[in-house]
Parts: C-alpha cells; structure tokens; sequence
C-alpha cells in the first residue's frame, strides 16, 4: 500500500516563510514525479511546482520567485519551502507522486490528504 503524507501547514502572517514536506512511503519501485498543488475555497486545484526523478523543476506563474521545490531521492520526500507568503497563498496544499508501485507494470498519480497553510494579512 502506498501512502504520501504531507505536514508542514500552519498559520503564517503575510511576509513570513513556511516549509512543508511530503513523505511517499509503501512497496514502490519507482517515483517519476512529485509536485503541490493547492485549492483555495471556492476554486479548482491547481499546480504550484513539480520536480522530476532527474531534478527538473516547474513552478506556477503566481509563486515563482517565491517557492522553492526540492527532493530527496533516497527518502521519497519532497519539500515546498515558501517565503514572501501572501494571504493568496492560503490554501489546503496537496502533494502528488507519480508512481509505479512495486509490482506494477504502469505508472499512477498518487494523493495525500492535504496540508492547511493560512496566510493572515
């Protein structure tokens, strides 16, 4: 069974800086991709920055600059640090993996349950 588990989220005033982690944990053989995205209420999920098994980065236009993506291939993390944070920024942050479980012969997108980051003005 695979599991991504996201922590980090919290409650930052505008300005300041946050740091989330994302765990991918289970029987896995490979892992392609992992990105955050985000949802605010009321609106659609979308991308804030994915990183490949090769280090290529992707950022959404309204956190570049801000929002760093990194990985740690040996631990099956990756970590979102976020600084400059504006009350846009509030969302549930969400990490997804793309991979292929041990076993398996294709690869699938794989979700955690979410992370609250509230950015107070």
């Amino acid at each position: 069974q695979v599991q991504v588990v996201e922590s980090g989220g919290s409650l930052v005033q505008t300005g300041g800086s946050l740091r989330l982690s994302c765990t991918v944990s289970g029987s896995i053989d490979s892992i392609n991709v992992m990105a955050w995205f985000r949802q605010a209420p009321g609106k659609e999920r979308m991308l804030v920055a994915s990183i490949t098994n090769s280090g290529r980065t992707t950022y959404g236009d309204s956190v570049k600059g801000r929002f760093t993506i990194s990985r740690d291939t040996a631990k099956n993390t990756a970590y979102l640090q976020m600084n400059s944070l504006k009350p846009e920024d509030t969302a549930i942050y969400y990490c997804n993996a793309y991979l292929r479980p041990t076993g398996s012969y294709s690869f699938n997108d794989y979700w955690g349950q979410g992370t609250q980051v509230t950015v107070s003005s």
